[in-house]
């Protein structure tokens, strides 16, 4: 598995030498290894379809469904998040910019306290580890599972580059938002304040490895002896 990216590159490099390329001239249509949804079963609108009883192209939403921002009782919640959460905002909380800039630091929609920082930071650590660390790794060092099987280009977080003075908050923001490279964007799985969450862990990950050890001495102690009571009851 180690080098299946590698031979898959070289195999899809020799059939497509042997086979030609999409776009080269062709009297018969060319094979395609990987249709990428090319030919749909797909209708027009407005236009009349033999295919249905009733003649009609144009069809009813599938019974029971809802799509996004047209729930027929007028609820704007999906599982139980506000639907803005998850798109159509504007300003730093919903985009990560400040007019032309990508901005810095939590947003004032957060209403982040001494209180329920904690709260945050606990929250983005079970996002991260959700949809994150299995690129990233838990430490946010870029040795996720998915790294074991030749995926390149995994971004090393908690390394110089990405810190906050050279990689704003609202650029992380955007990046989990849309992605990046071979990275999925995540804006239609992870709620707005999600983001923020998870942002706020990373720049604690970030913190926690640059930080003296005696500054952290207590917390790496009382990590240690956690996961060796974890271990031992196994």
């Amino acid at each position: 598995m180690k080098y299946f990216f590698l031979i898959y590159a070289i195999v899809a490099v020799s059939v497509v030498g042997i086979f030609q390329y999409r776009g080269h001239s062709f009297n018969e249509p060319p094979i395609q290894l990987l249709p990428d949804m090319d030919d749909q079963d797909v209708l027009k609108a407005q236009k009349q379809e033999a295919f249905f009883a009733d003649g009609q192209g144009a069809r009813k939403p599938v019974a029971q469904t809802a799509p996004r921002g047209f729930q027929a009782d007028g609820k704007t919640k999906l599982g139980g998040i506000p639907e803005y959460e998850f798109s159509g905002g504007t300003g730093y909380y919903f985009t990560g910019h400040i007019g032309d800039y990508f901005g810095t630091g939590m947003p004032e929609e957060l209403k982040l306290t001494a209180e329920n920082s904690r709260e945050l930071l606990k929250r983005g650590e079970e996002r991260f580890n959700v949809y994150c660390s299995v690129c990233h790794g838990k430490s946010g060092d870029g040795a996720g599972v998915t790294s074991l099987y030749g995926v390149p280009g995994i971004a090393n977080l908690v390394s110089s580059p990405y810190s906050q003075a050279t990689y704003p908050d609202g650029r992380l923001f955007e990046v989990i938002t849309k992605g990046k490279g071979n990275m999925s964007g995540y804006g239609y799985n992870v709620p707005v304040r999600d983001r923020w969450a998870i942002i706020a862990y990373i720049r604690a990950l970030q913190t926690a490895r640059s930080a003296p050890y005696e500054l952290v001495k207590d917390a790496y102690e009382a990590g240690k002896k956690e996961q060796e009571a974890a271990t031992s009851d196994k």
